[in-house]
């Protein structure tokens, strides 16, 4: 241990000689502070220390003082509290965890008890990291578990009604995701439910709600479409769609409406402590007819991409996030998909993802992508999926990503 870095704290300087002789004749490098003195030098002066040699007659809380600011640079030296005759000085440094040096100091006896202070509290910090990277291990697992069960909840393939092409792309940003998406058959397969969904927040947390919204949204959808109700059973004037000339897709809104509104009250009424809340955009779809029918409950807007290259239709909000307001009103939007449009349902994943300098993909850019792309369905969104990684770049994906794409093909 020669050339040991020794920081010898003592208050007022009157460390035993025969002690100073024998580190000088170990050539360790001996600094010599008072514990006023170390914790009075600005940040990074104290130096490298290996070991912190402090005198038995200074307090056990003093010393820790000054572990801590040692701590706080990153240095983790090896304390030995050192006593000259009053050896009773030095049971309170031992309760506290130090080791401790006694007299003869004796050359080879004190580089032995340093050497072999040194190394126990090497070996126990060893075990220390092992059982903290054995801990990061099966927290790992744990999450690689959480995201094979949460993986469970998402369809295992998507239905594909004559005529159409639906597609997903999902990237999580982490194990576990607050993204979820679900396609589903209704009314006895008379209609087909899209939703795709954003849970507030990230991680283990938003999983769990992304589950529970998830169960609710589809148990309640499928109960209440085996009643095989229509919407006018239930809608007010204020949801009737303005273009009355039009056919309102009427069969299948009512396990829309108790679906989405049965669960904010249920997220309301008994988890409005833990704050979590969901953005989704759920609709049910007509496929003899391409006629949709849906709640935006404060997602962002769908693009209907037409075939004839006129301007593209945003599927505005037609209610607030889901879990956050009791007893609100989700009204119902109508859209028409003709033949050879397609429909872009998207998570905020999307127009928010940032490149390497910090700008945001944005609306526009999405929009300019969905337009002037030749292609549509799954190419579509292989499309978005290559734009998307070139813009990144090699930066962290810093939120979920979901895209769908449910395009009718022409007749």
């Amino acid at each position: 241990m020669s050339h040991t870095k020794v920081l010898l704290l003592d208050e007022h300087r009157r460390a035993p000689a025969e002690l100073l002789a024998t580190l000088e004749a170990l050539r360790f490098e001996v600094r010599r502070r008072t514990p006023g003195e170390a914790l009075a030098l600005a940040p990074g002066e104290l130096g490298e220390t290996e070991v912190l040699l402090v005198s038995a007659r200074l307090a056990p809380a003093t010393v820790r003082a000054v572990v801590r600011r040692l701590d706080d640079e990153g240095r983790q030296p090896t304390v030995v509290a050192f006593a000259d005759h009053d050896l009773h000085l030095l049971g309170g440094h031992v309760q506290a965890g130090s080791d401790y040096l006694v007299p003869p100091f004796h050359p080879e006896l004190v580089r032995a008890r340093l050497r072999n202070c040194h190394e126990r509290a090497e070996f126990s910090r060893t075990l220390e990291d092992v059982a903290a990277h054995a801990e990061l291990l099966s927290y790992e697992r744990e999450l690689e578990i959480g995201r094979e069960i949460q993986l469970g909840f998402l369809p295992d393939a998507l239905p594909s009604p004559d005529g159409w092409e639906i597609d997903i792309r999902f990237r999580p940003a982490r194990t576990v995701a607050g993204d979820f998406y679900d396609v589903f058959e209704l009314v006895n397969r008379r209609r087909l439910a899209l939703v795709v969904a954003d849970v507030c927040d990230k991680g283990v947390g938003a999983a769990l709600f992304m589950a529970l919204i998830r169960s609710l949204l589809r148990h309640t959808a499928e109960q209440s479409g085996l009643q095989n109700l229509i919407a006018a059973d239930v809608l007010n004037e204020s949801t009737v769609w303005e273009e009355q000339t039009r056919a309102i897709p009427v069969v299948g809104a009512t396990p829309l409406l108790n679906a989405v509104v049965g669960t904010n009250n249920y997220l309301t009424r008994n988890h409005i402590r833990q704050g979590y809340f969901a953005t989704l955009f759920f609709g049910v779809l007509d496929p003899v007819t391409g006629n949709l029918v849906y709640i935006n409950g404060g997602h962002n807007p769908p693009v209907l991409v037409s075939a004839d290259g006129s301007e593209p239709v945003l599927l505005d909000p037609t209610g607030p996030a889901v879990g956050v307001i009791p007893d609100v009103t989700f009204s119902l939007g109508y859209a028409q998909i003709s033949p050879g449009d397609t429909l872009f349902i998207y998570t905020d994943g999307v127009t928010e993802a940032r490149s390497g300098t910090g700008r945001f993909f944005g609306n526009d850019l999405m929009l300019k992508q969905l337009t002037e792309a030749a292609v549509r369905g799954e190419e579509l969104l292989d499309h978005m999926d290559g734009v998307l990684n070139e813009f990144v770049g090699p930066a962290e994906q810093s939120d979920d990503i979901t895209m769908m794409a449910v395009h009718r093909r022409a007749s």
